[in-house]
């Protein structure tokens, strides 16, 4: 009803040339689903009103437009962590092979996996790697499939147990080694090498023998290659994740660089929280400052 009153009282022609002078411009510059994201976050009614400026266009261009739209109110209801909306808005796409469909609605499913029960939770992690790997069979060279992937295979093998998650330790970091070089400058990748390093430097006595018995040349890290990764991952993107901070704090303990750990450390306790992820980052560094 409010839009109906909207449209009556607006002329639609007045509109077209305000949207074209005031965002047109703007728009040439970034790519779509960018400055659509941006419109979508301040005024939804602005972003229908472009939205059907742009319709007067050819059909491809509206096609292409169309699906910007979506993927930036996807993108921002993932930052409101309203995954199960995302997840009945993209489910209606999953079978149009569409890669950044497909993406968005396996890290949903991922996001809600985190929440559900372990029952339910079993059944969205098999479920989004079918669909990461249908993603893969039709893009191979997509930074964020190759991403999700080693996600879904590391989530995959951990619920199949020690030997299961152990056989996947090579193809874990073979994608996201895929997924750095498609886009060096994806900070998150950068984060979860480290920790693929991190944990392989880090086995238990009987991980590392059932890993000799899997593969000749069992996997092999150490922390300063995890180390490596971290830092590289705070030069991408400063502060962008309190577990990054964490996790450089705990690789210099490892390091016996103290003074280095302690740094990183206090980063870390000192995060503003957004999310109960931040929370447990904060509460982990604060328990190993108080011990060292």
């Amino acid at each position: 009803m409010l839009l109906q009153r909207l449209y009556r009282v607006t002329n639609y022609r007045i509109l077209q040339r305000i949207l074209y002078k005031n965002i047109y411009s703007v728009y040439k510059k970034e790519s779509g689903i960018q400055t659509i994201r941006k419109l979508w976050i301040t005024s939804p009614f602005t972003i229908i009103g472009m939205w059907g400026f742009i319709k007067n266009k050819d059909e491809t261009e509206t096609q292409i437009t169309t699906k910007e739209v979506l993927l930036a109110k996807v993108d921002v209801l993932y930052d409101q962590g309203d995954y199960k909306s995302i997840y009945n808005l993209l489910s209606k796409y999953k079978d149009s092979k569409d890669v950044d469909i497909l993406w968005r609605l396996c890290r949903a499913i991922y996001k809600m996996s985190e929440m559900a029960s372990d029952v339910e939770a079993r059944k969205l992690i098999y479920e989004g790697y079918d669909l990461i790997c249908t993603a893969l069979d039709i893009q191979e060279d997509h930074y964020a499939v190759h991403k999700w992937m080693s996600i879904f295979l590391n989530s995959k093998g951990t619920l199949e147990g020690t030997k299961a998650h152990i056989k996947e330790l090579y193809n874990i970091k073979k994608h996201l080694l895929r997924a750095a070089e498609l886009k060096p400058t994806d900070a998150t990748t950068f984060y979860m090498l480290g920790c693929w390093c991190y944990e392989i430097s880090n086995l238990a006595w009987y991980q590392r023998k059932i890993a000799s018995v899997i593969f000749q040349a069992p996997p092999i890290s150490s922390f300063e290659e995890a180390l490596m990764y971290h830092e590289n991952a705070e030069k991408v993107d400063p502060n962008f994740y309190s577990r990054n901070l964490l996790m450089l704090g705990k690789t210099y303990l490892k390091l016996n660089r103290k003074e280095d750990a302690i740094k990183y450390l206090k980063k870390a306790a000192e995060f503003s929280a957004k999310n109960d992820d931040d929370q447990k980052a904060k509460q982990e560094a604060q328990k190993i400052l108080s011990s060292v």
